[in-house]
């Protein structure tokens, strides 16, 4: 590579896409997200790949590739470079994306044994998909059905790993992986757009005026929020850790529920407040913005952390692993944010023990894209690790069933 060429690293989620350009020596020349156009026909993969089977896989396609060309262009403006600066390219992303990218049958997808007949870990010219792109792109290898190369991008950032260690990537799925010495084993759970403020009232990207924080500081519920602006909606570690303050404040029961007011014994009661659609907790209000977060916001977010936790307990029995055997939990994803281990503990996201391991890392994937990119060996190095994930399938199974019925409460 010259100093005028760079390499693009893509994560293809669910809700975002996000990219990098790099430069020769690993400098992020460029760095941004776009929402998946794909989410006006269906929130949720599994009702895309529906849409598929039904005939729209053409038009699920273009709209992904259109929005990866829109998010490439806009990674180049900000460097400044034109696009055949390009040298090298890669993408994670999660089977079903990858396979609507492709326009590839769903069928082995949606159906038993869940596996990919075409499992990626290679180059493909991505010019039939729609993608205009001056050097052939690299795909994830795919370990599963239900475990993608996104979750393979984000351990192989990592780099070597100790007995014990677990990684966790939660965004409208929650994949995740656990290295006991002697084996790799990894699952997925469906925890829904919540934790990157999607199908959430007042929820939001994170960008300016998201609220990012919420913290008790008397009788006031205090807001951080991006870009010091007014605040207009909460991305995922301020949903987190909004229903984390009000908790710590008497104003949701550990069941879930939004309490009566005159259940408050303190001047937190003030943000209770009924409106025609229902109680809702109400975070801030000026003339521009009336930031609620609603009954149903609360059950959506219950669902969601629910998942999360069900699944990092069965995965944990599966590998036969006690929760204070766990040296260290790496966490990214699609919260915005990074969450302290208090917010974590209060909403009962994570087993208690485990809380205090937890490490955040912003864009977990991007960075093992991007570190495969800067390797001679990357493709080799990639194929080793996804053969050694051993997927366990958890969804629709009783142990699974029975412990998130068990982490639904606060």
């Amino acid at each position: 590579m010259n100093r005028e060429s760079c390499r693009l690293a893509l994560d293809l989620g669910t809700t975002t896409l996000a990219g990098r350009l790099l430069g020769a020596g690993g400098e992020v020349l460029a760095e941004g997200k776009l929402p998946n156009p794909q989410a006006a026909l269906g929130g949720d993969v599994v009702r895309r790949m529906e849409l598929a089977l039904d005939g729209a896989g053409q038009r699920l396609q273009a709209l992904l590739a259109g929005g990866v060309e829109a998010l490439v262009g806009e990674l180049l403006s900000r460097a400044g470079l034109p696009k055949a600066s390009i040298a090298a390219a890669a993408a994670a992303g999660n089977p079903a994306v990858c396979h609507l990218l492709r326009n590839l049958p769903v069928e082995p997808l949606l159906f038993p044994p869940y596996r990919p007949n075409d499992p990626a870990g290679s180059f493909h010219d991505a010019a039939p998909w729609g993608l205009d792109l001056p050097v052939p792109l690299y795909l994830f290898p795919l370990v599963s059905g239900y475990v993608g190369g996104d979750l393979v991008a984000f351990v192989f950032s990592q780099g070597p790993c100790r007995p014990g260690n677990m990684f966790l990537d939660v965004g409208t799925n929650g994949e995740m992986a656990l290295f006991t010495g002697e084996r790799w084993l990894c699952t997925s759970v469906a925890a829904g757009p919540a934790f990157e403020g999607g199908e959430i009232s007042c929820g939001m990207a994170l960008e300016n005026g998201a609220v990012t924080g919420v913290r008790v500081r008397g009788d006031v519920l205090e807001l951080k929020v991006a870009g010091g602006v007014s605040p207009r909606g909460l991305c995922g570690s301020g949903l987190v850790e909004a229903v984390g303050a009000a908790l710590e404040g008497g104003l949701i029961d550990r069941r879930g529920r939004i309490v009566q007011p005159d259940e408050v014994p303190t001047n937190l009661a003030r943000y209770i407040a009924e409106t025609p659609a229902g109680r809702v907790l109400r975070l801030y209000r000026d003339a521009a913005t009336d930031l609620t977060l609603s009954q149903e916001d609360v059950r959506r977010f219950q669902l969601a952390k629910g998942a999360v936790r069900a699944g990092a307990s069965c995965l944990l029995q599966k590998a036969g692993v006690e929760e204070g055997e766990i040296g260290r939990l790496v966490v990214t994803g699609a919260f915005g944010f990074s969450l302290g281990s208090e917010a974590l503990k209060r909403v009962a996201m994570l087993p208690a023990n485990m809380v205090d391991k937890v490490r955040f890392v912003p864009g977990g994937a991007l960075s093992g894209v991007g570190r495969f990119l800067a390797d001679p060996e990357g493709p080799a190095k990639v194929r080793t690790l996804a053969s050694a994930l051993r997927p366990y399938p958890l969804s629709g199974t009783p142990a699974f069933e029975k412990a998130f019925l068990k982490s639904l409460d606060f």
